[in-house]
């Protein structure tokens, strides 16, 4: 019984020694035992093979694995037990301290931005939805797909943007990503490694996604002005590509105005640039019809980025592109070679999910509820804070406030972490200096702790103001 015990462990030890090392054999088998006790890999009791059986194993004398097993016990690492096997007598050492500090405590009423609420992910449609997707696929989804994506997913995003956002999509020239940072980390990689040497950018705009990408392919960014009509297209630079939030500018919610969206398509048609459209948060708009897609004007020359973090939750990680017909290989090879492409369940699912209209009607039930949120935040500035001023409310999850003279972002965001609000200043998004502003995203957030969060916020700036 001991025998076929300790035989089932011979091949868990994966010894190797090193004949051509100063170091004697037995030295060697007592050092990698001793590491595989230490780092837990041999628990306390775990049987070891008889010396006759390792040193077969790995071609030595049965003395040299007598001689490591007699100094391991001595140790105290090992024990000999009736019926003539060897057992680690120890428990691995303890974990060490944590070398990497505890990241701080958050506000208690945080109004993070850009995020979905993930308590009301659909969770039962979206099971429904597997559940009805995963039986039906051909069985070739189950391997590895081209760097496209499924062609259940890709048809189905074409047949919905092009109802709901007006665009020109075709299944052919759509590539499936991992969400939106790597849909435009892709797209810039592409085209730098096509020549492309410059990135224009919207100035303010969130700079953790595009900017180190295309600056770590050695490519020069330039900030453009934005204002209450979006980005300022008068007198456009002379770039290879410019990421643009025309629908719903973030983050100060301009709308792109109709001679601007005219001249930045002539634009792009006249130096053959791309422009590459960031459709975020589209689908909630509250208070106007919505804007079409640029990429129904200008399918060649438009790359269109939409994600499901916005509207579903950040954890689904998918992401889509609706690419002009040159960019389409190029980009779906290099997601081949970023990951082997975006998990097929998922895709499926998410096909499943527009097909049947489980989005639609998600969509028109979290509307009037990120809507009540949105007003609630209003109603309390409006109370407690009158002189913040804010734009961009008609859409989205956020809005921005314009601070009064005499407040400054820096000094509002630590007095309001000191009442446990945490509020979020425009600087940190800026290539220029610009107006003075605080960001607040509402989307997390229930009605009540909006009131209360602003209120805190109140008290905060009251001990600023003279």
């Amino acid at each position: 019984m001991a025998e076929s015990r300790t035989n089932s462990r011979v091949a868990d030890l994966l010894i190797t020694l090193d004949p051509a090392s100063r170091e004697p054999l037995h030295r060697q088998i007592e050092s990698a035992i001793r590491t595989r006790i230490r780092d837990g890999r041999l628990r306390r009791g775990s049987p070891l093979p008889p010396t006759r059986n390792l040193a077969a194993t790995l071609g030595v004398s049965r003395g040299v694995v007598v001689e490591a097993y007699e100094q391991l016990t001595a140790e105290g690492y090992l024990s000999a037990r009736t019926g003539g096997y060897t057992e680690v007598a120890i428990d691995p050492h303890p974990a060490g301290p944590l070398t990497t500090p505890p990241p701080p405590p958050r506000p208690r009423i945080d109004f993070r931005y850009g995020r979905a609420d993930p308590a009301q992910f659909p969770r039962n449609a979206w099971l429904r939805a597997i559940n009805r997707a995963v039986p039906a696929a051909p069985t070739e989804r189950f391997n590895y797909l081209d760097g496209h994506g499924a062609i259940e997913l890709r048809t189905a995003l074409a047949d919905y943007l092009n109802r709901v956002r007006g665009t020109a999509a075709h299944p052919d020239r759509i590539v499936i990503t991992s969400g939106f940072a790597q849909a435009i980390g892709l797209l810039i990689q592409t085209m730098s490694a096509a020549g492309a040497t410059t990135l224009a950018i919207e100035d303010p705009s969130p700079h953790d996604d595009a900017v180190p990408v295309a600056r770590a392919a050695g490519m020069r960014v330039i900030g453009l002005p934005v204002d209450e009509n979006g980005v300022q297209t008068y007198e456009l630079p002379n770039a290879d590509a410019i990421v643009v939030t025309p629908s719903h500018q973030w983050p100060t919610g301009a709308v792109l105005a109709p001679e601007r969206r005219t001249q930045l398509l002539a634009w792009a048609d006249k130096t053959q640039a791309v422009i590459i459209e960031d459709d975020y948060d589209a689908e909630y708009r509250y208070d106007r019809a919505p804007i079409g897609a640029l990429q129904g004007l200008a399918p060649d020359r438009v790359a269109y980025a939409g994600t499901g973090s916005k509207t579903l939750a950040p954890g689904l990680r998918l992401g889509w592109l609706l690419l002009p017909a040159r960019l389409v290989q190029a980009v779906a090879e290099a997601k081949i070679l970023a990951d082997r492409g975006s998990p097929v369940i998922d895709q499926l699912a998410f096909a499943d999910f527009l097909t049947h209209g489980d989005f639609d009607r998600y969509l028109r039930r979290m509307r009037p509820i990120y809507r009540a949120r949105r007003d609630a935040l209003l109603a309390a500035l409006a109370q407690h804070t009158p002189y913040l001023e804010p734009t961009g409310i008609s859409a989205g999850f956020h809005l921005v406030t314009w601070l009064p003279p005499g407040l400054t972002e820096d000094a509002v965001v630590a007095a309001a972490e000191r009442h446990g609000v945490g509020v979020y200043g425009l600087a940190p998004y800026r290539m220029a200096p610009g107006r003075p502003g605080l960001l607040f995203g509402y989307a997390g957030l229930t009605e009540q702790t909006i009131v209360d969060g602003i209120a805190g916020l109140a008290r905060a700036i009251a001990e600023l103001r003279p």
